[in-house]
């Protein structure tokens, strides 16, 4: 008798921490449009950094290669693009850039990384440098650690003008406050619709 009622107590217990949120695998997992908004924003402030990032490697190319450039994330981590861009002395150019993640957070309650395999896509055209415009896009997917687990999709399309660096006036920049930046970050089957200007 003893043994079935101990039986049934640790049944009991198993059935209770299934209720209350004892399966750890969902635990802070991405679950929500809300949820995948918050795996954006930790990734915001990032996307200029990449852009910048694209275009210094493109100020200092005197080949076809992009050397790699990497900057630190506002909290920990590093971000690194690296990749091509047309050469030749047309006004208008493409990069096809890579963007690789580790340990990186502008957050400290949101980490990302990516994975070697599958770095996300930044491709950015500029059109009639120095004065003109720029397109581009950067898709990819992003790990979370952190408050949020589990990973974010983003698809995003990016428009914007340029402008002359000040400092340096053989080199061109983003024009600031220029950069419209549209399309969805997905977690899981939830998506965020982004749509910022920077």
């Amino acid at each position: 008798m003893k043994q079935y009622l101990a039986a049934a107590v640790v049944c009991l217990a198993a059935f209770v921490a299934s209720a209350c949120g004892g399966d750890d695998s969902k635990k802070d997992a991405v679950q929500s449009t809300e949820d995948a908004e918050r795996a954006y924003l930790g990734l915001d402030a990032s996307i200029d950094r990449a852009i910048t990032l694209g275009f210094d490697g493109f100020n200092a190319a005197s080949s076809a290669n992009i050397a790699p450039q990497s900057a630190n994330g506002d909290a920990a981590g590093t971000m690194t693009v690296t990749g091509q861009v047309d050469q030749g002395a047309s006004s208008n150019k493409t990069m096809r850039l890579t963007e690789a993640l580790a340990g990186y957070a502008d957050d400290p309650k949101l980490v990302y990384d990516t994975d070697a395999a599958m770095l996300p896509a930044l491709e950015m055209k500029l059109s009639m440098v120095p004065t003109g415009t720029l397109t581009g896009t950067l898709a990819g997917t992003f790990a979370i650690s952190g408050d949020l687990k589990g990973s974010v999709t983003l698809n995003l399309s990016f428009t914007g003008d340029l402008e002359p660096d000040p400092s340096d006036m053989t080199h061109v920049e983003r024009k600031p406050g220029s950069t419209h930046i549209t399309g969805t970050a997905t977690s899981g089957s939830d998506t965020y619709t982004v749509d910022v200007t920077h």
